[in-house]
């Protein structure tokens, strides 16, 4: 949501279309976690359920899928940042495409059932490209810097006058 949201600010064409891109691609991917997490635990007993700490998950969700960080907090629309500034949504959004890279990384080195980590490295190397993808764009950007961008003169901004 984070990427389509900053599209309707980017003023640079190809980079609006990245964002919409990367937006769309980033749906698919909480689709296959989705679905790694529903065929994990759909079949659950009682006593795997207590044993496994998933218990407060399943009190309030059984076994339905609810978006949520590994602490326990769901998600919500503060998870993702538009500022509306070009510069400062791309280095938000290199800086998203990291993280994620590194809770794959995590889940990588506690997790050894194929099944899982398969996807979960498939995501992992899209999150690298993204990455690389968003660093273009924040190029493109700078390029481009001009009136319709924070970082370029601004006279109401960068001339010195007396405080």
């Amino acid at each position: 949501m984070r990427y389509l949201s900053q599209r309707y600010a980017m003023p640079y064409k190809e980079c609006k279309g990245l964002l919409t891109d990367i937006g769309t691609e980033e749906l698919a991917h909480l689709e296959i976690v989705a679905t790694i997490v529903h065929q994990l635990t759909r079949n659950l007993t009682p006593e795997q359920v207590v044993e496994s700490g998933f218990g407060p998950y399943y009190i309030d969700h059984t076994t339905g899928i609810w978006p949520q960080a590994a602490g326990g907090v769901p998600f919500n629309a503060s998870e993702f940042q538009s500022k509306g500034d070009p510069i400062t949504d791309l280095v938000e959004d290199m800086a998203a495409e990291q993280k994620a890279r590194t809770t794959y990384d995590n889940i990588l080195r506690v997790v050894t059932d194929p099944d899982v980590c398969d996807p979960i490295r498939f995501l992992r190397e899209r999150e690298i490209v993204h990455f690389q993808r968003f660093g273009e764009a924040l190029r493109i950007t700078q390029d481009n810097l001009d009136s319709r961008n924070f970082y370029a003169f601004n006279p109401s901004f960068d001339i010195k006058t007396k405080c």
